[in-house]
């Protein structure tokens, strides 16, 4: 089966044709990033017409690169939600319009459904249930993963996510965005003990869930006090200070939850699944505990298609087609269809 995939939930417009859910038979992205960069982060505005501008493009190339007609596809899938309502509008209705002219089925795909399947285009053998660690701009979330359409969050950021505080302490710093790649780039230069009284706080009532603003707050404090007397900050020490903060509180609390739940076969995904610290805390402690680890390639830690294509799948495996009347939503929770 060929599934047709858009994803435009934020500044990506993404298109892939994706064969019986786990082979990516093309894949193209068309990043907005330079034209958000003057601005210090994503405009909805500029995001939501650049989509416009550029979808018709990736679709065409798609088809170029697997070497298929529209006659080929079985169905065509995009992200309704969540996300910025202008960019997931742009994607959703493209879809639709070839649905509607094609006769062809709609699936639409929960964004970070769509981040978990980004798992199974990257490790073949990996399948259900297992705990997902979900990281990125806008979500920090650990999830249980019953099967491929049925999940449920045990734990979420209570205010920033963990890409989104990157991005803050990075602007804080004077760099540029998106903030978190480059403080992984520059934590190899600095030292992450530097400042070792960053916060992990615990949030009351929920010992799961994170709250990463004290975080930010603890650098802006930092930066203010050294600039009122008259001291410099040293950027890298800062950056990789912050970074291994982060890492550890996510660690830590992802492995304390398996082990109480007595979960063995851990995966992480979303963009901040790029971090390198992460990516190798990740392997190192459950090479430890012997538990199983599976990450996405790099090329789908952020957002892109492909994923949508690949949830799509299953979503139509177990009966969850659309009408073509389907809205998108800014916000809608991973296990609701």
């Amino acid at each position: 089966m060929k599934i047709l995939a858009f994803e435009t939930s934020c500044d990506d417009t993404s298109a892939s044709i994706v064969q019986d859910g786990r082979k990516v038979l093309s894949s193209c992205v068309a990043s907005q990033i330079s034209e958000h960069t003057l601005y210090g982060g994503v405009v909805p505005e500029i995001a939501s017409r650049r989509h416009c501008e550029s979808i018709k493009k990736v679709c065409k190339e798609v088809f170029k690169r697997a070497c298929v007609n529209i006659e080929d596809i079985d169905a065509v899938s995009a992200t309704y939600a969540p996300g910025l309502i202008g960019s997931l509008l742009v994607g959703l209705n493209f879809a639709k319009g070839i649905c509607l002219s094609k006769r062809l089925p709609l699936i639409p795909v929960h964004h970070l459904r769509g981040h978990v399947a980004s798992l199974y285009i990257s490790n073949i053998d990996l399948s259900p249930p297992f705990l997902c660690m979900i990281v990125s701009g806008g979500h920090t979330h650990i999830v249980d993963v019953r099967n491929y359409t049925e999940m449920q969050v045990l734990a979420r950021t209570r205010d920033d996510a963990a890409g989104e505080t990157f991005d803050k302490v990075a602007r804080c710093l004077g760099l540029p965005y998106p903030g978190g790649m480059y403080i992984d780039k520059i934590s190899y230069k600095g030292n992450p003990c530097a400042y070792e009284n960053i916060p992990r706080p615990e949030v009351e009532g929920s010992k799961y869930d994170f709250s990463f603003s004290g975080i930010k707050t603890f650098v802006i404090n930092t930066i203010n006090n050294a600039k009122n007397r008259g001291q410099e900050i040293n950027i890298e020490d800062m950056a990789a200070s912050v970074r291994f903060a982060i890492v550890d509180y996510m660690v830590s609390k992802f492995i304390m939850i398996a082990k109480e739940l007595g979960y063995k076969k851990l995966a992480i995904c979303g963009g901040v699944s790029a971090n390198t610290l992460f990516r190798d805390t990740m392997k190192k402690e459950c090479k430890k505990l012997e538990f199983k680890f599976f990450m996405p390639k790099l090329e789908y830690c952020g957002d892109n298609a492909a994923m949508i294509g690949s949830q799509g799948y299953y979503e139509y495996i177990n009966g969850n087609i659309s009408n073509l009347d389907i809205n998108a939503f800014s916000s809608k929770d991973i296990s609701l269809r």
